[in-house]
């Protein structure tokens, strides 16, 4: 750990050498040799088990090293702004990729299935190509490229669990609201309790949408096999649900913390940061609930 002192406002922080991105590197590399292994059917799902674990020591290790520099009061203000601008880009970046699954999820509904179906300028595509086809959404395609006439899949109803995980969601959005209100304020009795009751209500969520996606594969056929409808459905509502298992760990991680005596009113980014991404995740969630179950 380099320069340990309590620096001043002029003294910027440099880290010290360290071989935690490396290894993230070696992480990353070897998930991504499970995901070739599994996708050409050369190995099974376990392929994806080491990279993971090697992922998950690096998370541990790296945020163990960070979160011990700023409990020491290595860092100052100025690092704590850049730490706030990088965790604002990587919003942005994921906002970026949400908003390509949803352009083509409107790509499909909203222009390919009508120009197939025969509607518009696009006319020839019908008569030539597809002409059984009709431009009705949901649809799994066209008959001559894997689709069939006679859908054989059904579509889950927004009232029931979607429903459900909507208001589970929307709950835990208040309850790290309060929970900040509570650090600013000092109490850490009311912090940790609210801060618990979101991860709490995170993962119920999360275990909700599994019960839902057994229930799509078992009883409705529904698949991300199932054309254009299969694949914008489980691409967005699948990464939405990683993206909240990863934020409802980070909550249990700060809230650890917090039971560790962390975060001060006036110094609580790591706080502050998760709270952003869970934000995010429920405004995506409302984008989804609207566009994919209900219309």
């Amino acid at each position: 750990m380099a320069n340990a002192h309590a620096p001043d406002s002029s003294h910027y922080y440099i880290p010290h050498h360290s071989p935690w991105p490396i290894r993230g590197s070696v992480a990353l590399f070897a998930i991504m040799l499970g995901a070739i292994g599994y996708l050409n059917d050369w190995s099974g799902a376990w392929s994806f088990l080491p990279g993971a674990v090697l992922l998950a020591y690096m998370f541990f290790g790296w945020f163990s090293i960070v979160i011990d520099e700023n409990q020491h009061g290595i860092y100052n203000l100025q690092v704590d702004r850049s730490f706030r601008m990088g965790m604002m880009w990587f919003i942005f970046s994921e906002v970026m990729f949400f908003a390509a699954f949803f352009g083509a999820l409107f790509y499909a509904r909203m222009l390919s299935v009508p120009w197939l179906g025969g509607q518009g300028v696009k006319v020839f595509t019908n008569f030539i190509l597809w002409p059984q086809f009709e431009g009705i959404w949901p649809t799994n395609g066209p008959g001559h490229v894997g689709g069939r006439a006679d859908s054989t899949f059904s579509t889950i109803p927004a009232i029931g669990i979607p429903a459900l995980n909507t208001a589970i969601l929307l709950s835990s959005g208040l309850t790290v609201t309060i929970a900040h209100h509570a650090l600013l304020a000092g109490r850490r009795g009311r912090l940790a309790l609210f801060l618990a009751l979101t991860f709490l209500l995170g993962f119920t969520f999360v275990g909700l949408q599994a019960h839902e996606y057994g229930e799509a594969y078992r009883e409705l056929g529904l698949r991300l096999s199932t054309g254009i409808y299969g694949s914008t459905f489980f691409m967005l509502t699948g990464f939405h649900g990683l993206h909240v298992t990863v934020g409802a760990i980070m909550l249990l991680v700060i809230w650890l913390r917090v039971l560790r005596g962390h975060f001060s009113a006036n110094r609580h980014f790591a706080f502050e940061a998760v709270s952003w991404y869970w934000h995010f995740v429920d405004v995506v969630w409302l984008g989804l609930f609207i566009f994919v179950y209900w219309l």
